[in-house]
């Protein structure tokens, strides 16, 4: 079975936005080691889900970077372009961008149809609705938490819709030299 990996930035006080989408938090000189565990992380990757609302920014910065050959994060740009993605939505109709279908079923029988299809690791990129529902419904099967060196006080919460404690297994935790702090875990299954 393919595993689901959730890769998301976060303050320390938990939140992956302020109350208005605020991400004036997000720290972005990260260095070779830090880019390198991204690149170690996604390496194996075959498929992207994404929540719609990210995905209209996602998608068009990184087709815009993978058309650039000048750009530091080129080699990124191109992986998560080249990379099939599926936008969970319940608005759109019709996909505006290559190599991205839409999924808008129900989204536990969806990822579950995912999981069970051959292929690699798939990767989670998302809004707090759709981050949450993913972590509600026990669907992830490891988190990848870029812990900025930042709190907000209050804004968007991605564990909020846990309706019963979920425990987790620490695999490790990377300290990178710009302040963010990866902390790595499983869910603990019964």
């Amino acid at each position: 079975m393919r595993k689901l990996k959730l890769q998301v930035q976060m303050t320390v006080d938990g939140y992956i936005a302020g109350p208005n989408g605020e991400m004036d938090w997000l720290v972005w000189n990260w260095d070779d080691e830090l880019k390198n565990y991204v690149i170690d992380l996604t390496e194996p990757v075959d498929c992207i889900v994404l929540g719609r609302k990210l995905a209209e920014g996602f998608i068009p910065h990184w087709a815009g970077v993978a058309s650039n050959p000048e750009s530091p994060d080129f080699a990124a740009g191109q992986k998560f372009t080249d990379t099939p993605k599926i936008v969970f939505t319940q608005t759109l109709d019709t996909s505006a961008w290559a190599n991205t279908v839409l999924a808008k079923g129900d989204l536990v029988d969806e990822i579950t149809k995912l999981k069970n299809q051959d292929g690699q690791d798939i990767i989670a990129y998302g809004g707090a609705t759709f981050v949450a529902d993913l972590i509600k419904h026990g669907l992830i099967d490891e988190y990848h938490l870029f812990i900025n060196p930042a709190a907000i006080g209050n804004g968007m919460a991605i564990f909020k819709e846990l309706d019963r404690k979920q425990n987790l297994s620490l695999v490790n935790a990377t300290s990178f030299d710009c302040g963010i702090v990866v902390l790595h875990y499983k869910p603990k299954r019964d």
